[in-house]
């Protein structure tokens, strides 16, 4: 596809707070759409169809949140959930595996548990989404959109004003780089140039694997 978009799409923004669920308010979303990539930390359920360790849509996970267990890897909401109740989504971002067409528009979440920046991390539990996937992943996201919009530069406009979300990386050390009896990655690097090479793969996986597909 040739969408026109921005040299600083996608926009990636790294979130670490403590919300309060006292402050909620409801409005209108601040933005039109958002876009999670990621581990379990954001999984919402993109595990649950995946042959994996890593699976946690049963009980007592979930026993917190109103849909029950979903694939979430916590009792409750993620910090994503909170952070899309805050830019005033009537609902939760729905997992890839399972986002329909009404709800691609609003945004889609990507995160698998036990997935890496590498595409090996985590293989030891069993299937994962790498991001280089959750990437393609977006890729296809995106075609949809525009075909649903049928108007090239309505959707770049539109995907110019979301926000992305990304939180990935803890699994490339103690699913990869911490188990020497498995992988060895330990054995190549030391842990400051370990961290320089992911940091590198990273930024070329942001920017070959979806820049290069939008302009």
């Amino acid at each position: 596809m040739s969408l026109q978009l921005s040299p600083f799409f996608p926009v990636l923004i790294f979130v670490g707070l403590l919300l309060d669920q006292t402050c909620l308010v409801s409005s209108e979303p601040q933005v039109p759409c958002f876009f999670i990539f990621g581990d379990s930390l954001v999984d919402s359920g993109n595990n649950n169809i995946l042959k994996t360790a890593a699976k946690v849509n049963y009980p007592p996970y979930g026993i917190d949140f109103p849909k029950g267990p979903t694939g979430r890897f916590t009792n409750g909401r993620t910090a994503p959930d909170i952070i899309g109740q805050f830019l005033g989504f009537d609902n939760f971002i729905p997992p890839y595996a399972n986002v329909t067409d009404q709800e691609i528009s609003t945004g889609v979440n990507y995160g698998s548990g036990g997935a890496g920046i590498r595409e090996e991390s985590g293989r030891h539990v069993g299937d994962r989404i790498s991001l280089p996937r959750q990437l393609l992943n977006h890729v296809k996201t995106i075609s949809r959109i525009s075909a649903l919009q049928s108007n090239k530069t309505f959707t770049a406009e539109y995907l110019n004003k979301c926000i992305y979300l990304a939180n990935i990386g803890s699994n490339d050390y103690v699913s990869n780089y911490f188990i020497p009896t498995i992988y060895n990655t330990s054995k190549i690097y030391t842990v400051d140039k370990f961290a320089v090479v992911l940091a590198e793969h990273y930024r070329e996986q942001l920017t070959v694997h979806t820049l290069s597909h939008f302009v």
